[in-house]
């Protein structure tokens, strides 16, 4: 799309929006949104400034773009650009915008529909990410909900990140036919909530996903968020004994508070078998009572009643007691990639790179028990590696090279290097390097 091509777009935008009172924000394109939020809320009139161009469309001078068009005018004294005839305007559009930039704008393809075979204003609404997903709403919901030191304090205990911060999605992982199965159905579930509720089923989005570091986990929650426009709201269970947050079932149940009140959303709770941990040692009383106050507040949870999606992640199943094992519907397991996931991981994740008689195939079958993150890990040594040579081309030995000190590594940090001393740093590596969860 042309520079002005994409500021008429902008202009056009919001006098058809201020002209249809029907439209909620909803219907304004996001990067167009953003420009006119106002104290968590979006206003009529639109007014369409040069400055909110500029940050809509990216386009450095947006009225000198547009000035020499019969149709255009700039107020500078109040920074207003405007139309001085939106029919000119809606046929110089017409000609140059396509079906597929009407796919992204709500308010023009309602405008256009009738021009476009391929346009539906009602399907490309609700394809549309959703004000709700808003970073500015949903600091505006913290604000509202919490005074300035309790959002300070939340902060410490929970990660929120609207969609639009979540750089990983969909269709960067490697999932396995379970696991997109179950994806599948929670898609579903979230699509017909109000039918699960109109019939009874209540008892649905609860997901405990298993398996070993570097599978997955976080990755697949968070390219959920994204793929469903839903806030995501990560806790580390461990976090709830740190002396910092004073009363951890209180926090406890404040994580809870700000997800319903931030819903749809997810709720991603790591490391959760922290609670069986904790629910079989001699812990402090009052961590025992945030744990115990976890469990009631996971029973009392509900996506099709407070439209909240509950995912657990584990690294340690093993750990878990009756207890945790019954709060959640569905068990989805991150085993490590076997050859074919492997050779898959390889090919998107070096996508973006040149790499002279690339083999993923060969790659994988000797990477055997390498995770997602190893692999990532192996790519990163080797392209490292080249460039201390001057080059970005990378070829199949500088990978397999890359294997090899990778695996001599890992097995140097499972050595006692000292007797008795776990903790001996090892060159090239640091202690709990694999523990972090990642995509595949």
């Amino acid at each position: 799309m042309s520079g002005a091509v994409a500021v008429i777009e902008f202009v056009l935008t919001a006098h058809a929006y201020n002209e249809t009172p029907s439209m909620d924000p909803d219907d304004l394109p996001p990067a167009h949104r953003a420009v006119y939020w106002d104290g968590g809320e979006i206003e009529r009139p639109l007014t369409p400034s040069v400055e909110g161009a500029r940050e809509a469309t990216g386009v450095e001078q947006p009225w000198e773009t547009v000035a020499e068009l019969m149709f255009t005018d700039y107020d500078d004294f109040n920074d207003v650009l405007s139309l001085t005839d939106a029919e000119m305007a809606d046929e110089w559009l017409l000609e140059r915008i396509r079906a597929d930039d009407l796919r992204a704008n709500p308010v023009l393809a309602r405008r256009y529909e009738a021009e476009f075979d391929a346009i539906d204003y009602e399907e490309v609404r609700d394809q549309a990410r959703p004000a709700r997903a808003d970073r500015v709403w949903i600091d505006t919901l913290l604000e509202e909900y919490f005074d300035e030191e309790e959002t300070e304090e939340m902060l410490d205990l929970v990660d929120i990140r609207a969609p639009e911060e979540v750089d990983i999605r969909m269709e960067h992982l490697v999932l396995t036919e379970d696991q997109e199965d179950e994806i599948n159905k929670l898609v579903q579930a979230i699509e017909h909530r109000d039918y699960l509720a109109r019939i009874g089923l209540r008892e649905i989005g609860k997901l405990l996903f298993v398996g070993p570091p570097g599978t997955g986990k976080t990755s697949v929650a968070r390219a959920l968020a994204h793929e469903l426009d839903l806030p995501f709201v990560e806790v580390k269970l461990s976090m709830i004994t740190s002396q910092y947050l004073g009363e951890t079932a209180k926090n406890v149940e404040k994580t809870f508070e700000v997800a319903k009140r931030l819903s749809p959303c997810i709720l991603f709770m790591d490391e959760f078998d922290f609670v069986a941990k904790t629910r079989s040692s001699d812990e402090h009383a009052a961590i025992k009572r945030a744990v115990n106050t976890l469990l009631k507040s996971i029973d009392e949870v509900s996506l099709i009643q407070d439209e909240v999606l509950l995912i657990g992640a584990t690294n340690h199943p093993d750990q878990l007691d009756a207890a945790a094992w019954r709060r959640f519907d569905e068990i989805v397991n991150f085993p490590k990639p076997d050859p074919s996931m492997r050779s898959d991981i390889l090919r998107i994740v070096t996508r973006d790179m040149e790499i002279d008689d690339f083999d993923p195939d060969a790659l994988a079958n000797v990477t055997e028990g390498l995770t997602g993150s190893d692999l990532r890990l192996v790519l990163r040594e080797a392209v490292l590696e080249a460039l201390t040579e001057d080059r970005t081309t990378l070829t199949q030995d500088d990978l397999e090279d890359a294997v090899a000190n990778f695996e001599e590594r890992d097995n140097l940090k499972n050595l006692d290097m000292i007797e008795g001393d776990h903790d001996a740093l090892v060159a090239g590596g640091t202690p709990g390097e694999h523990d972090h969860d990642h995509d595949h």
